[in-house]
């Protein structure tokens, strides 16, 4: 045993756990900590302008690769209420991350001592574990239950909060003798699976959704695994899109009333058996849930048990890991392929995927100003199969998981639930961090992007290069269309007059590009839809040759409603639909190669 501070053991113990990767701010209650950290030398940290935006950078490290923990730390007082919404949108989408904080001294916690505030108090509703720690020789364990809670059952996130007498306490500790407590997770029976596999058997038209905790599993492969064994249409939520290849043959497409697509949603009310793994019945995925619940019976498969019922009772329900109820479900129909054998899907499965070349939207609109149907599109046709698009809410959220396309886990990084404005730049710079190869791109309307905009600048000092597209109507959009049904349009417009630009943007308000390059980043605006294209490429290009993130703003027409509804049969279109001319084809056209009919 080694004689230290409880600090030093914290540092130890962070990099023992695999979680050396940090964002945040120091500050006088948490020095000591930074003191460590800098000692042991095993741990990085990159210093963003805004706790908020650091919670946000370690959300999107958690997201960007399978087993990460992104740890966000602050000082006592603001530090920690700045971390609240970052914890909220870890904790809705269930990611792990580890948010630390420091505090006054132990005696003076009830004496309103300057930034004392009772965090653990604040953060438990939103943490799987909130603790502030009293007494030094307990900082180990903390530590060790933390990370034992993060990745067992639900992932979640944790705050720890230290004293600062608690952090300078000398303890006895030897990390060669600290061990990671096992990661306990529920798993699926044989029966269970038999007994699923009888409901797909009695069924016409099954359909399976994947949720995001096929992603917590690591569980794509066995996902796309299950479905070809069976020929079953796979349905991802917009959390785990990607888990199947957007031009898989059985990949059926999105489906809800917002984040959708339309062959997505056409085939998921032509099924009649639903097996939802690792999925929550999302409000925005569901809809109206008498139209979604019709003429269809329901398996749910989750790893957490009060997930179960919580929205609507399933026909069956089974407490498992994705990855481990995947597992159960690929051994039971092996042995009924290689005994009694499987029912034949194929004439379903075709005509599902049928559908995917002829349910398009329109987006290869010429107007000007730009129509934002015409930005997906290329980005679609730049970007191809290599883009790990970055983003949280709003239309262009929602159009964009309309009209792009994903290829590979991970690559639709998102923050689902919970939704916070702001939370796309920074989350996209701890993606880039935790993947220094990828082409990072980050998708934002205008206000998403001038939420925590300050953020850029830590792209800039620390040099971590991605592409943010800003699509700039200059309104709140999304909030624009929903007025619609109090026939308004109210406090949701941003534009004004800018006495420093001139053109077809000055109307727009902010300069966007300006305040990009005053934050040390590159940028450049797109107003023609002939050349967005061009922009993408040549941001592209700057971002690899200036090594910092790279802001492509495209100018928009003020109002563009998008297709969306309060239940899946009744979604209501505001554009022209594509389809292909003639009868539906009897190949299908990679969904990278289609061009929409104008």
């Amino acid at each position: 045993m080694t004689r230290m501070r409880a600090v030093d053991a914290v540092a130890l113990i962070l990099e023992k756990e695999g979680a050396s990767e940090t964002f945040g701010l120091p500050g006088a209650a948490i020095n000591p900590l930074y003191s460590a950290m800098r000692a042991h030398g095993g741990i990085r940290h990159t210093l963003a302008r805004h706790v908020e935006g650091a919670s946000h950078m370690a959300d999107g490290f958690t997201r960007a690769a399978p087993g990460n923990i992104g740890v966000c730390i602050g000082t006592s007082g603001p530090a920690g209420t700045d971390m609240i919404t970052g914890l909220y949108a870890a904790q809705a989408d269930s990611q792990p991350i580890l948010c630390i904080t420091g505090q006054a001294p132990v005696p003076v916690l009830d004496k309103e001592d300057f930034q004392a505030v009772d965090i653990a108090a604040v953060a438990e509703p939103l943490t799987k574990m909130a603790k502030t720690v009293l007494e030094a020789g307990q900082v180990p364990g903390a530590f060790q239950k933390a990370f034992g809670l993060m990745r067992s059952g639900r992932p979640g996130p944790v705050l720890i909060d230290l004293p600062l007498d608690v952090q300078l306490t000398e303890i006895e500790f030897d990390i060669d003798m600290y061990e990671p407590l096992p990661v306990g997770r529920p798993e699926a029976t044989d029966a269970q699976a038999e007994k699923i596999l009888d409901m797909i058997a009695s069924a016409e038209r099954p359909i399976i959704v994947a949720g995001g905790g096929i992603l917590n599993a690591g569980a794509e492969d066995r996902l796309v695994e299950f479905a070809e064994l069976l020929d079953v249409p796979v349905s991802p939520t917009l959390m785990a899109w990607g888990a199947i290849p957007d031009d898989h043959r059985l990949m059926s497409g999105m489906v809800g009333i917002q984040t959708h697509s339309r062959y997505g949603n056409v085939s998921f009310l032509e099924s009649d058996l639903v097996v939802g793994i690792g999925n929550r019945w999302a409000n925005r995925h569901t809809g109206d849930l008498e139209v979604y619940r019709r003429g269809r019976r329901f398996v749910h498969i989750d790893v957490e048990p009060t997930q179960i019922g919580r929205v609507f009772a399933p026909d069956f329900g089974v407490v498992s890991d994705a990855g481990a109820a995947l597992d159960a479900l690929l051994r039971a129909a092996r042995r009924r392929r290689d005994g009694a054998g499987l029912p034949d899907f194929s004439d379903w499965s075709q005509s599902c995927e049928r559908r995917k070349s002829t349910l398009h939207r329109k987006t290869n609109f010429t107007e000007r100003p730009i129509k934002p149907q015409r930005v997906y599109q290329e980005m679609n046709s730049v970007f191809g199969q290599d883009a790990t698009y970055v983003t949280t809410i709003g239309l262009s959220q929602i159009a964009g998981a309309q009209m792009l396309h994903v290829y590979h886990p991970r690559r639709w990084i998102n923050a689902g639930q919970a939704g916070p404005l702001g939370w796309t730049g920074p989350a996209a710079l701890g993606v880039a961090r935790a993947t220094p190869d990828a082409t990072v791109v980050a998708l934002s309307g205008d206000y998403d992007f001038q939420f925590m905009v300050e953020e850029l600048a830590v792209g800039a000092q620390h040099r971590i290069p991605y592409l943010h597209v800003v699509v700039n109507n200059s309104y709140l959009g999304l909030i624009r269309q929903s007025q619609r049904g109090f026939d308004m349009d109210f406090e949701v417009s941003l534009a004004f007059e800018n006495i420093n630009l001139t053109g077809p943007s000055a109307g727009y308000g902010v300069d966007h590009v300006a305040v990009a390059e005053g934050l040390g980043c590159k940028a450049l605006r797109v107003e023609d839809p002939e050349r967005i294209a061009d922009g993408l490429r040549e941001g592209l290009e700057l971002m690899r040759e200036h090594q910092v993130p790279v802001v492509v703003e495209v100018i928009l027409e003020r109002v563009t409603n998008i297709a969306m509804g309060r239940a899946l049969d009744s979604i209501e279109e505001f554009e022209a639909l594509a389809q292909t001319a003639g009868e539906a084809p009897t190949a299908l056209t990679p969904l990278a190669e289609l061009t929409p009919t104008p």
